[in-house]
């Protein structure tokens, strides 16, 4: 675990760095100088561009993860790993962009009532897809080599930076929305070369190749995984993006808008996440590869405690301010409806960021099919909780059609992980974590309101129960990889006295 302590704080301190300027730029630049609509228009397109991204890696970037523990070398190139690496998503884009033109009619009947808008820039998304499909396989293949930090730069530094000077100058009236468009779509080819720069400077890439590397036995492996990944595809890239699809269709992109502002603060929870996962897959990939079951599930009880004590602790801190953030947001009266949404997208992300290792330690073993069942299962679902919550509901419905679709993936995919892989991420940890946060609620509802500024009532309230939660954590030892950072940390500073 020390290794994964080590790359994921380097990597979510840009995490931190990247969540800072994207609530900047969310809360205080697009609610005050995008319209709703725009930003439902920006939100919709990448979400759009990002489905048939997924459909056309081919399932490249999780076949690599769980494949180049065979293929790794260094001197030899790792046996011509980039060839296929590039070569499945170059196939999948020409397939899956033919396919989304062929659609095109259909597409353009979902939006063109209530999002008509989107249908202007149809074709602005064909770059954005390719760049997506790329950008995404090229951040994998540095994951893989263990190399997260540079890649999480780039992702969440660079790119929402580029982002923000794109809406500055919109703002500013130097871009007309098509110059947005346009300048929201090159943000992230530049990003793509960027990676693909970063991943020359510390590996050779070149598409030489030997066929008979692959003996038939790994080729069979591979090809079989793949399809799996494909047809599961079918569901899992069309299931995370139903609800802004549906809610801008049933309500418009002004709709899609709020909610998309809502959903971020309900994400940003998953910020520590995204490094942990990162690092730790490659891990779970080798213990898999070499049937080290122990290690496996090991590793799953430290990721899942650790997912759950950030995303959980984060949730905490956010909803104790949630009517603070509403009244400092520009607009807040406007936003204020996605409360609900906050709530509910930040509880799917906490059973989300806690258990979604069990399902890359499924993914990556020999029962990586089970996906199959619960993907399209899911996708069914997904379809008819919205369909009967957003018109009760409108945005609150969408949220909790997520939730609870959440719930029931989480809950089949931990019997699968229990019955085959024999994993259980349960700990003393995580009931000490939940019965902390919990304890922490009941303190918050104690707590007067210091004034009626809610910049100094958050302020209060953040630093006494989140020093709070820091103090317990040490004290009942939830986690000792925790206690041995803070322990550091204060012998540290201990010493820098002593030594003046």
């Amino acid at each position: 675990m020390g290794v994964i302590i080590r790359q994921s704080i380097k990597a979510t301190v840009f995490n931190y760095i990247g969540a800072f300027i994207g609530f900047l730029t969310t809360f205080f630049i697009l609610t005050k100088f995008l319209q709703p609509e725009v930003i439902g228009l920006t939100k919709v397109m990448y979400e759009v561009a990002a489905l048939v991204a997924g459909f056309a890696q081919l399932g490249t970037s999780a076949s690599a993860m769980r494949f180049f523990p065979y293929f790794r070398n260094q001197q030899n190139g790792h046996n011509g790993f980039f060839f296929y690496l590039m070569l499945m998503p170059t196939i999948g884009s020409v397939l899956f962009i033919g396919v989304f033109l062929l659609l095109k009619n259909w597409i353009i009947d979902f939006f063109i009532e209530k999002s008509a808008l989107l249908v202007d820039y149809f074709y602005w998304l064909l770059p954005l897809i390719i760049f997506l499909t790329f950008g995404a396989v090229i951040e994998t293949y540095a994951n893989i080599l263990m190399k997260i930090v540079v890649p999480k730069f780039i992702k969440e530094i660079g790119i929402r930076v580029m982002l923000l000077v794109i809406y500055f100058c919109y703002a500013w009236g130097w871009l007309n929305l098509t110059g947005l468009v346009t300048g929201f779509v090159l943000v992230y080819g530049g990003a793509m070369l960027a990676n693909m720069y970063y991943v020359s400077t510390i590996t050779p890439l070149s598409f030489r190749h030997d066929n008979s590397y692959i003996d038939k036995n790994l080729r069979r492996d591979i090809m079989r995984y793949t399809l799996v990944l494909i047809i599961g595809a079918i569901g899992g890239n069309i299931m995370p993006q139903l609800d802004i699809f549906m809610v801008s269709s049933n309500m418009g992109l002004g709709y899609a808008g709020i909610y998309t502002i809502a959903m971020y603060m309900g994400s940003v929870i998953e910020v520590p996440s995204r490094s942990i996962s990162a690092i730790s897959k490659p891990l779970a990939a080798n213990a898999l590869k070499d049937g080290d079951l122990e290690r496996a599930n090991q590793l799953y009880r430290q990721v899942a405690l650790h997912q759950l004590m950030a995303s959980s602790t984060l949730f905490l801190l956010i909803w104790i301010n949630i009517d603070n953030i509403f009244d400092i947001l520009p607009n807040g009266e406007v936003y204020e409806t996605g409360k609900w949404v906050v709530f509910f997208i930040a509880m799917a992300r906490i059973l989300a960021t806690t258990l979604e290792f069990g399902g890359t330690l499924i993914s990556f073993s020999k029962y990586y099919y089970w996906g199959l069942y619960i993907t399209f299962f899911l996708t069914g679902l997904t379809i008819f909780t919205n369909s009967v919550f957003i018109p009760r509901w409108g945005i609150s419905g969408a949220a909790l059609a997520t939730f609870l679709t959440c719930v029931v993936s989480y809950t089949f995919q931990q019997w699968i992980v229990l019955r085959k892989v024999k994993g259980n991420p349960y700990s003393i940890g995580i009931l000490k974590q939940v019965l902390l946060v919990g304890a922490l609620f009941g303190v918050n509802e104690l707590l007067p309101r210091w004034c009626d500024n809610p910049f100094v009532d958050g302020i209060y309230r953040t630093a006494l129960i989140g020093g709070s939660w820091i103090v317990a954590t040490y004290f009942w030892h939830t986690s000792e990889s925790v206690n041995g950072l803070i322990s550091k940390i204060i012998n540290k500073n201990y010493c820098k006295q002593d030594n003046h």
